[in-house]
Protein backbone atom coordinates (compact mmCIF):
# COMPACT_ATOMS: atom_id res chain seq x y z
CA UNK A 1 0.00 0.00 0.00
CA UNK A 2 1.44 3.36 -1.03
CA UNK A 3 1.05 5.78 1.88
CA UNK A 4 0.42 9.50 1.78
CA UNK A 5 3.49 11.45 2.83
CA UNK A 6 5.02 14.89 3.14
CA UNK A 7 8.69 15.43 2.37
CA UNK A 8 10.93 18.18 3.73
CA UNK A 9 14.45 18.80 2.49
CA UNK A 10 17.16 19.99 4.92
CA UNK A 11 17.16 23.75 5.42
CA UNK A 12 20.90 24.04 6.07
CA UNK A 13 23.40 23.76 3.22
CA UNK A 14 24.73 20.21 3.45
CA UNK A 15 26.23 20.06 -0.04
CA UNK A 16 28.69 17.23 -0.38
CA UNK A 17 27.58 15.49 2.80
CA UNK A 18 25.46 12.40 3.31
CA UNK A 19 22.00 13.51 4.41
CA UNK A 20 20.33 11.39 7.06
CA UNK A 21 16.74 10.47 6.13
CA UNK A 22 14.21 10.21 8.95
CA UNK A 23 10.71 8.76 8.60
CA UNK A 24 8.29 10.22 11.16
CA UNK A 25 5.26 8.14 12.13
CA UNK A 26 2.21 9.32 14.11
CA UNK A 27 0.08 7.36 16.57
CA UNK A 28 -3.47 5.98 16.68
CA UNK A 29 -6.17 8.42 15.45
CA UNK A 30 -3.44 10.78 14.20
CA UNK A 31 -1.93 12.01 10.97
CA UNK A 32 1.38 13.29 9.66
CA UNK A 33 0.64 16.80 10.98
CA UNK A 34 0.78 15.62 14.61
CA UNK A 35 4.57 15.62 14.74
CA UNK A 36 5.09 18.70 12.59
CA UNK A 37 6.97 20.47 15.39
CA UNK A 38 9.71 17.89 15.73
CA UNK A 39 9.77 17.45 11.93
CA UNK A 40 10.64 21.14 11.58
CA UNK A 41 13.27 20.88 14.31
CA UNK A 42 14.96 17.90 12.65
CA UNK A 43 14.62 19.35 9.15
CA UNK A 44 17.60 21.68 9.61
CA UNK A 45 20.09 18.93 8.85
CA UNK A 46 17.93 15.95 7.85
CA UNK A 47 15.60 14.94 5.04
CA UNK A 48 12.22 14.31 6.64
CA UNK A 49 9.49 11.96 5.39
CA UNK A 50 6.31 12.35 7.47
CA UNK A 51 3.68 9.73 6.70
CA UNK A 52 0.00 8.92 7.21
CA UNK A 53 -0.34 5.29 8.25
CA UNK A 54 -2.98 3.15 6.53
CA UNK A 55 -6.51 4.01 7.64
CA UNK A 56 -5.29 7.44 8.78
CA UNK A 57 -5.03 10.90 7.24
CA UNK A 58 -5.00 10.80 3.46
CA UNK A 59 -3.58 7.29 3.12
CA UNK A 60 -5.65 4.44 1.64
CA UNK A 61 -8.06 2.49 3.80
CA UNK A 62 -7.74 -1.22 4.46
CA UNK A 63 -9.74 -3.85 6.41
CA UNK A 64 -6.51 -5.04 8.08
CA UNK A 65 -3.63 -3.26 9.79
CA UNK A 66 -1.20 -5.61 11.50
CA UNK A 67 2.23 -4.29 12.46
CA UNK A 68 3.78 -6.53 9.83
CA UNK A 69 1.58 -4.90 7.17
CA UNK A 70 2.17 -1.37 8.42
CA UNK A 71 5.94 -1.92 8.45
CA UNK A 72 5.73 -3.22 4.88
CA UNK A 73 3.83 -0.05 3.94
CA UNK A 74 6.77 2.03 5.18
CA UNK A 75 9.26 -0.01 3.17
CA UNK A 76 7.06 0.18 0.07
CA UNK A 77 7.04 3.97 0.34
CA UNK A 78 10.81 4.01 0.86
CA UNK A 79 11.26 1.84 -2.25
CA UNK A 80 8.96 4.14 -4.22
CA UNK A 81 11.14 7.10 -3.19
CA UNK A 82 14.34 5.16 -4.01
CA UNK A 83 15.42 5.25 -0.35
CA UNK A 84 17.40 2.18 0.64
CA UNK A 85 18.19 2.97 4.27
CA UNK A 86 16.84 5.44 6.81
CA UNK A 87 16.09 6.16 10.46
CA UNK A 88 12.66 6.35 12.09
CA UNK A 89 10.91 8.34 14.80
CA UNK A 90 7.56 6.98 15.92
CA UNK A 91 5.08 8.03 18.60
CA UNK A 92 2.74 5.58 20.34
CA UNK A 93 1.32 3.17 17.70
CA UNK A 94 3.77 4.74 15.25
CA UNK A 95 6.54 3.74 17.64
CA UNK A 96 5.42 0.14 17.37
CA UNK A 97 5.47 0.44 13.58
CA UNK A 98 9.01 1.84 13.83
CA UNK A 99 10.07 -1.10 16.01
CA UNK A 100 8.47 -3.56 13.59
CA UNK A 101 10.42 -1.98 10.71
CA UNK A 102 13.70 -2.24 12.62
CA UNK A 103 13.07 -5.89 13.50
CA UNK A 104 11.80 -6.97 10.06
CA UNK A 105 14.58 -5.40 7.99
CA UNK A 106 17.30 -4.24 10.41
CA UNK A 107 19.83 -3.92 7.60
CA UNK A 108 17.84 -0.99 6.16
CA UNK A 109 17.42 0.98 9.39
CA UNK A 110 20.15 3.20 10.84
CA UNK A 111 18.59 4.02 14.21
CA UNK A 112 15.14 4.44 15.74
CA UNK A 113 13.59 6.74 18.33
CA UNK A 114 10.42 5.62 20.10
CA UNK A 115 8.15 8.08 21.90
CA UNK A 116 6.23 6.69 24.88
CA UNK A 117 5.46 3.10 23.88
CA UNK A 118 7.04 -0.30 24.53
CA UNK A 119 7.13 -3.56 22.54
CA UNK A 120 4.42 -5.14 24.69
CA UNK A 121 0.65 -5.71 24.48
CA UNK A 122 -1.52 -3.16 26.30
CA UNK A 123 -4.97 -3.44 27.91
CA UNK A 124 -7.97 -1.71 26.36
CA UNK A 125 -7.51 2.01 27.01
CA UNK A 126 -9.76 3.49 24.31
CA UNK A 127 -13.31 2.26 25.00
CA UNK A 128 -14.55 5.79 25.77
CA UNK A 129 -12.78 7.16 22.70
CA UNK A 130 -14.37 4.62 20.39
CA UNK A 131 -17.80 5.19 21.98
CA UNK A 132 -17.51 8.94 21.43
CA UNK A 133 -16.29 8.57 17.86
CA UNK A 134 -19.06 6.11 17.01
CA UNK A 135 -21.63 8.57 18.35
CA UNK A 136 -20.02 11.29 16.25
CA UNK A 137 -20.03 9.14 13.11
CA UNK A 138 -23.80 8.56 13.32
CA UNK A 139 -24.65 12.26 13.01
CA UNK A 140 -24.08 14.95 10.39
CA UNK A 141 -21.30 17.14 11.78
CA UNK A 142 -21.88 20.76 10.86
CA UNK A 143 -19.20 22.38 13.07
CA UNK A 144 -16.23 21.50 15.24
CA UNK A 145 -18.07 22.98 18.22
CA UNK A 146 -21.02 20.61 17.79
CA UNK A 147 -18.61 17.69 17.37
CA UNK A 148 -16.85 18.65 20.59
CA UNK A 149 -20.17 18.75 22.47
CA UNK A 150 -20.89 15.18 21.36
CA UNK A 151 -17.43 13.92 22.30
CA UNK A 152 -17.62 15.68 25.68
CA UNK A 153 -20.39 13.28 26.70
CA UNK A 154 -17.82 10.47 26.55
CA UNK A 155 -14.45 12.19 27.00
CA UNK A 156 -13.91 14.74 29.77
CA UNK A 157 -10.33 15.67 28.86
CA UNK A 158 -10.31 18.67 26.54
CA UNK A 159 -6.83 17.90 25.14
CA UNK A 160 -7.94 14.42 24.01
CA UNK A 161 -11.02 15.85 22.29
CA UNK A 162 -8.95 18.53 20.57
CA UNK A 163 -6.56 15.88 19.28
CA UNK A 164 -9.39 13.76 17.86
CA UNK A 165 -11.08 16.79 16.29
CA UNK A 166 -7.92 17.48 14.27
CA UNK A 167 -8.97 14.55 12.09
CA UNK A 168 -12.21 16.24 11.03
CA UNK A 169 -12.15 17.26 7.38
CA UNK A 170 -14.82 19.41 5.78
CA UNK A 171 -16.58 17.89 2.77
CA UNK A 172 -19.36 20.05 1.41
CA UNK A 173 -21.50 21.31 4.27
CA UNK A 174 -20.41 18.71 6.83
CA UNK A 175 -17.27 17.37 8.47
CA UNK A 176 -16.03 13.77 8.29
CA UNK A 177 -13.38 11.87 10.22
CA UNK A 178 -10.29 11.20 8.13
CA UNK A 179 -9.40 7.92 9.78
CA UNK A 180 -11.21 4.67 8.99
CA UNK A 181 -13.10 4.20 12.25
CA UNK A 182 -14.68 0.77 11.46
CA UNK A 183 -11.26 -0.66 10.61
CA UNK A 184 -9.63 0.80 13.73
CA UNK A 185 -12.33 -0.82 15.85
CA UNK A 186 -12.01 -4.16 14.03
CA UNK A 187 -8.22 -4.15 14.38
CA UNK A 188 -7.94 -2.66 17.85
CA UNK A 189 -6.85 -5.92 19.50
CA UNK A 190 -3.95 -6.15 17.02
CA UNK A 191 -3.12 -2.45 17.44
CA UNK A 192 -2.84 -2.65 21.22
CA UNK A 193 -1.04 -5.98 20.97
CA UNK A 194 2.49 -6.82 19.90
CA UNK A 195 3.48 -9.62 17.50
CA UNK A 196 6.25 -12.15 18.01
CA UNK A 197 9.40 -10.87 16.32
CA UNK A 198 12.28 -13.25 15.45
CA UNK A 199 15.11 -10.69 15.20
CA UNK A 200 16.84 -8.18 17.41
CA UNK A 201 17.93 -4.67 16.45
CA UNK A 202 21.54 -4.16 17.49
CA UNK A 203 21.83 -0.48 16.60
CA UNK A 204 21.24 2.77 18.41
CA UNK A 205 17.74 2.99 19.84
CA UNK A 206 16.21 5.73 21.98
CA UNK A 207 13.04 5.41 24.04
CA UNK A 208 11.59 8.67 25.38
CA UNK A 209 9.06 8.37 28.19
CA UNK A 210 6.73 10.97 29.65
CA UNK A 211 7.16 10.80 33.42
CA UNK A 212 3.39 11.01 34.01
CA UNK A 213 2.57 8.35 31.41
CA UNK A 214 2.12 4.64 32.15
CA UNK A 215 2.90 3.46 28.62
CA UNK A 216 6.51 2.62 29.55
CA UNK A 217 6.97 1.14 33.04
CA UNK A 218 9.86 -0.57 34.81
CA UNK A 219 8.42 -4.00 33.98
CA UNK A 220 8.85 -3.23 30.25
CA UNK A 221 12.64 -2.89 30.50
CA UNK A 222 13.40 -6.57 29.91
CA UNK A 223 11.15 -6.67 26.81
CA UNK A 224 12.84 -3.54 25.45
CA UNK A 225 16.39 -4.75 26.02
CA UNK A 226 15.62 -8.23 24.69
CA UNK A 227 14.71 -6.81 21.27
CA UNK A 228 16.84 -3.64 21.38
CA UNK A 229 20.05 -4.44 23.31
CA UNK A 230 21.52 -0.96 22.72
CA UNK A 231 18.41 0.90 23.82
CA UNK A 232 18.63 3.96 26.04
CA UNK A 233 15.64 5.39 27.88
CA UNK A 234 15.20 9.09 28.56
CA UNK A 235 12.46 10.43 30.84
CA UNK A 236 10.89 13.86 30.42
CA UNK A 237 9.56 15.25 33.71
CA UNK A 238 6.06 16.68 33.99
CA UNK A 239 5.04 15.15 30.66
CA UNK A 240 2.45 12.54 29.78
CA UNK A 241 1.76 10.51 26.64
CA UNK A 242 1.63 13.71 24.51
CA UNK A 243 5.20 14.59 25.49
CA UNK A 244 6.00 15.98 22.03
CA UNK A 245 3.39 18.71 22.66
CA UNK A 246 3.65 19.16 26.44
CA UNK A 247 7.45 19.46 26.49
CA UNK A 248 8.22 20.18 22.85
CA UNK A 249 11.56 21.95 23.39
CA UNK A 250 13.02 19.15 25.50
CA UNK A 251 11.58 16.47 23.21
CA UNK A 252 12.98 18.15 20.09
CA UNK A 253 16.38 18.69 21.69
CA UNK A 254 16.69 15.02 22.73
CA UNK A 255 15.88 13.89 19.20
CA UNK A 256 18.16 16.42 17.54
CA UNK A 257 21.02 15.16 19.70
CA UNK A 258 20.16 11.52 19.02
CA UNK A 259 19.95 11.87 15.24
CA UNK A 260 22.91 14.26 14.89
Amino acid sequence: MLLNYQQKQPTLDETGQNIEIIFIIHGLFGSLSNLAGVASALQQSHRIISIDLRNHGNSPHSPTMSYHEMANDVFELADNLNINSFSILGHSMGGKVAMACALQQPERIHKIAIADIAPVPYPDQHSDVFAGLQALAKLPITSRKSADLILAQYLHTLEVRQFLLKSLQKKGDTYQLQFNLPSLIANYESIRGWPTMPNTFNKETLFIKGNNSNYIIVDNQSAILHLFPKAKIKVIKNAGHWLHVEKAKIFNRLLSQFFS
